[in-house]
């Protein structure tokens, strides 16, 4: 894998953030070999077709439009060749509110590989942590009209 492809896996992220900060589900699939999986402790599921993933980050894009989250920042802790054309990358996404205060953040694991126009897709996404995160932080703030857990 050379410098170039390797380095490109950077500004994959930064386009992916800014499809997520803009609710643009259709732009976000984009990212995604098909098939693809996402795997979590909850789930997995393998999407074969892109409309079906697009209409999962519909869903994801509601709950981040409710809870007024506008920014995503993608902090890449390791990028490493698995072989010529695919790769293994970790990455902390932090979420922020209108006001660029933080509302919680989780880390997810990515296969990636070339396609063949050399670029970069994801063919698996394991979430780590993100249920788990998101949880914590609805207990502190639930929605309008709920009390908060003690």
């Amino acid at each position: 894998m050379n410098d170039t492809a390797f380095q490109a896996i950077n500004d994959f992220f930064e386009r992916y953030a800014h499809a997520l900060e803009n609710y643009d589900s259709k732009h976000m699939s984009l990212h995604y070999a098909i098939p693809c999986t996402l795997l979590s402790d909850d789930s997995s599921n393998t999407f074969s077709e892109a409309s079906k993933l697009e209409g999962l980050f519909n869903q994801g894009t509601g709950f981040y439009k409710q809870f007024g989250i506008t920014h995503a920042r993608p902090e890449i802790w390791s990028k490493r060749p698995v072989s010529a054309r695919t790769a293994r990358v970790t990455v902390n996404w932090k979420y922020y509110d209108g006001l660029n205060q933080p509302v919680y953040n989780c880390d997810y694991f990515y296969m990636m590989k070339l396609d063949k126009n050399d670029q970069w897709k994801i063919e698996l996404s394991v979430s780590i942590n993100e249920k788990e995160q998101m949880d914590q932080w609805l207990e502190k703030n639930p929605p309008k009209g709920k009390k908060a857990k003690k």
